[in-house]
């Protein structure tokens, strides 16, 4: 029998062959996907030379999402995770050999609208089907420890794929290569995926039916903390976001090329890898919801500083900073809604709250490019900034119980905490 260390240390997750070859997976298709994501803006900036223009990169990857979310989440609860998983990575290695071919055949600009709004067909499937499988990959008691590594290797992806995909844009000029270099990342995913063995989760209970397709809904409702947490990243990311307009700043008000953009880019994944680090090897959070809302607001203020910033220095600060407390936040969110979530509506709640990270990340992208065309990047970004300070306070009074959630791992019931104990901890 394995001692409590080996069950809950720092590397209990890679004791499980499940979690090396889907680890190993995510690391070579998140690789190729964050060069492709630098390769693309840079591209459509380079030829539009269009804050709007950038804009429409987000919406043509979140629309496909929100309208797609509640069947993906249906057909995920009802098919093998690993195999719908293995066929998405296809689908995404498919989008970058068309975005090679159209760079090849200097393709008209809507056809890298078109190859996007494939690609975010492909992710309405592969987000609730990644998420939702990996609860059956490890034990209970390493689930945290593999969502932390997890978030870790997607940092380590989203650090290095910019920066090597703006120093092919800066020094070769040749985009293909680095859609093909995506493409073959998600080819490797779509192998180890298929290898996988997950193990039998805890059947549904007697009398509890599926619910039908909105039941991923009526769950998240229900249970309050997770609809605040994934309401407070919505908003905050939707109106704090600034990656849309990076091609821009690099290029017109910090003075650099292509492959400052990928340093750019990359210096939210940088500081979240260092916070990744440090959560791997700390206790649970005691206080989840006070950590979860002191991220996000810190992350408004990042933003602002990123804003207002004229030197590529303090930008980058700035942007590794806000990566670092976002991180915080997105472990909180992922536990919550995995853990809470019953194995047989995990597809359907996982699709729901894709649809609230699409929504914060690629609409928050068009909205970001929309403003900048309006009033200029700066208003752009600094606005979004105090907005999210704004909405951080508000969730704060309206969700008592979110600011008071506890511990991430067990009943709500048993991890709010008291008004009188809340005031004798201040």
């Amino acid at each position: 029998m394995q001692s409590d260390e080996a069950r809950t240390g720092w590397l209990s997750a890679w004791q499980e062959r499940n979690y090396r070859l889907y680890a190993g997976g995510v690391l070579t298709a998140g690789f190729g996907l964050q060069m492709l994501n630098t390769a693309v803006l840079w591209d459509v900036w380079e030829r539009s030379q269009s804050a709007m223009s950038l804009g429409y990169v987000g919406l043509a990857r979140a629309l496909p999402v929100i309208v797609l979310a509640i069947p993906a989440g249906q057909l995920v609860d009802r098919v093998r995770r690993h195999r719908l998983l293995s066929i998405t990575q296809v689908g995404f290695a498919l989008v970058a050999l068309m975005l090679a071919v159209a760079t090849l055949a200097d393709a008209p600009l809507w056809f890298t609208y078109v190859a996007l709004t494939v690609s975010g067909c492909v992710r309405a499937f592969n987000m609730p089907t990644r998420q939702s499988l990996l609860p059956s990959l490890v034990p209970t008691e390493r689930f945290q420890n593999a969502i932390t590594w997890n978030s870790a290797i997607f940092q380590v992806c989203a650090i290095g794929g910019p920066i090597l995909a703006g120093a092919v844009l800066a020094f070769a000029g040749h985009a293909w290569v680095v859609f093909a270099a995506a493409a073959v990342g998600c080819l490797v995913f779509a192998t180890t995926a298929w290898q996988l063995q997950p193990r039998q989760m805890e059947s549904r209970p007697v009398g509890v039916t599926a619910g039908g397709a909105f039941a991923g809904i009526s769950h998240i409702v229900k249970e309050r903390t997770i609809l605040g947490a994934i309401s407070l990243d919505l908003l905050a990311v939707l109106f704090g976001g600034a990656t849309a307009l990076l091609p821009i700043y690099a290029t017109t008000i910090l003075g650099t090329d292509a492959f400052g953009l990928g340093v750019l880019k990359s210096a939210p994944y940088a500081g979240a890898l260092l916070m990744a680090g440090v959560m791997a090897v700390r206790p649970e959070f005691r206080r989840a919801g006070a950590a979860l809302l002191c991220s996000v607001a810190l992350f408004g203020a990042s933003m602002i500083v990123f804003g207002l910033s004229t030197s590529l220095w303090v930008s980058v600060i700035a942007l590794a900073v806000g990566g670092a407390v976002d991180n915080i936040s997105v472990v909180i969110r992922h536990v919550l809604v995995q853990t809470r979530t019953p194995d047989h509506m995990r597809g359907r709640v996982t699709a729901v709250n894709s649809v609230f990270i699409e929504c914060s990340n690629e609409l928050g992208g068009f909205e970001s490019g929309a403003v900048a065309a309006w009033l200029g990047p700066v208003a752009s970004v600094v606005s979004g900034g105090i907005g999210t300070l704004v909405i951080t306070g508000l969730i704060a009074w309206w969700l008592p119980d979110l600011r008071r959630l506890g511990r991430l791992v067990e009943r709500p019931s048993d991890v709010m905490y008291s008004e009188a104990e809340e005031k004798s901890d201040e």
